[in-house]
């Protein structure tokens, strides 16, 4: 028996790969511009007083009257992100935010980092 040579018996085959593609670039496109928390904790000094942008799941908040702070871990690392403005995420919900990187104290090998939040969005 010849095989087909017809382009459209093909096509099913190539299906699965292109949808797995699709995925990736949307994924990566999803990813753009967003820093790895561990990134910021490793040298803060050279985030200090810039625009950051991170995305991941918020592990602890606390919060009264509209400002308070909130623990965000990616992954790689935790965060913390004050929120002076606009409340807290509850636990458990995946979000993104844009903010100054801001060095509380370093003792020794403990240091704080904060981001000070300036906007959160849905990642």
């Amino acid at each position: 028996m010849k095989p087909s040579s017809n382009p459209v018996a093909a096509r099913p085959r190539a299906l699965p790969f292109l949808a797995l593609a699709a995925l990736g670039v949307l994924t990566l496109a999803g990813c753009k511009g967003v820093t790895p928390i561990k990134e910021v904790l490793d040298d803060p000094s050279r985030f200090t007083s810039k625009q950051v942008r991170i995305a991941g799941d918020v592990t602890n908040s606390v919060g009264v009257l509209g400002v308070g702070a909130y623990r965000v871990n990616d992954g790689t690392g935790t965060i913390t992100v004050v929120s002076q403005t606009n409340g807290v995420p509850r636990e458990g919900a995946k979000v993104g935010v844009k903010g100054m990187v801001k060095i509380g104290y370093t003792l020794g090998s403990e240091s704080l980092t904060v981001l000070m939040e300036d906007q959160r969005y849905q990642p």
